[in-house]
């Protein structure tokens, strides 16, 4: 089954941290915000999931990966620069409701949506996404939503595209489900850069069981590069 998105361009506003503190872009500023890195374990995370945790974790201590911190809030802060930075007339939502507001993949409680980690590997130049979908995100029967794999596919392509290209925003997914995947087990997704055209970026993964025998979806995105002074909207 093969489900194009590409109604409209869509922001990405992916709250992630990046690594090394950097920025997206000179205006587009990430500062600190004291809240929980929802990136690591809990007690809702199965023994598969965490000992994959664990592998990557391990990695990291030479420095060849790093684990990415996620958030669930986007601070007002980084609301107004980026809006400053991407609107030039009216804002569609008021900082009000931003403080309110939370990213879609971290909204549920623990246990019952999203639990992930990514891991970022700078010279191999990939992501690796360690999750476990949740109760809450059933499609079938003792399956997940195909919707819900989207939306992790979605927020880990549109990390790799924005550590590659800055600010991006997603034009297009193209989604094939090759096997239903499971409730509540643990997959792992791997992405890769596919090409770079000017400000469009080509990212694909798939996402895989933990032992790589079964191969549950694969998908690509289109993603472009936001420019300062362009407005959105």
């Amino acid at each position: 089954m093969l489900r194009s998105c590409a109604a409209r361009l869509r922001p990405l506003l992916v709250a992630h941290g990046r690594p090394g503190g950097a920025r997206l872009t000179s205006t587009f500023s990430f500062e600190e915000v004291t809240q929980k890195d929802h990136a690591l374990p809990k007690p809702s995370w199965s023994k598969d999931l965490r000992l994959l945790f664990d592998q990557f974790m391990k990695k990291c201590e030479d420095g060849s990966w790093e684990r990415l911190p996620s958030y669930s809030r986007h601070s007002v802060q980084r609301f107004q620069n980026f809006t400053k930075a991407f609107f030039s007339g009216s804002i569609p939502v008021k900082e009000e409701q931003i403080s309110q507001a939370k990213f879609f993949p971290r909204s549920f409680e623990d246990g019952l949506g999203f639990e992930y980690a990514m891991f970022w590997s700078k010279d191999e130049k990939r992501i690796v996404c360690l999750f476990q979908g949740g109760l809450y995100l059933q499609g079938i029967p003792g399956f997940l939503h195909g919707g819900a794999l989207v939306t992790l596919i979605d927020t880990t392509l549109g990390m790799h595209a924005m550590l590659a290209g800055g600010a991006v925003m997603t034009a297009n997914l193209s989604i094939n489900f090759k096997r239903p995947m499971p409730l509540c087990s643990v997959g792992v997704i791997n992405t890769q850069l596919d090409k770079i055209e000017g400000r469009k970026l080509f990212v694909s993964c798939n996402i895989q069981s933990v032992d790589e025998k079964t191969v549950y979806t694969e998908g690509t995105g289109l993603f472009i590069k936001l420019e300062p002074g362009k407005t959105l909207v």
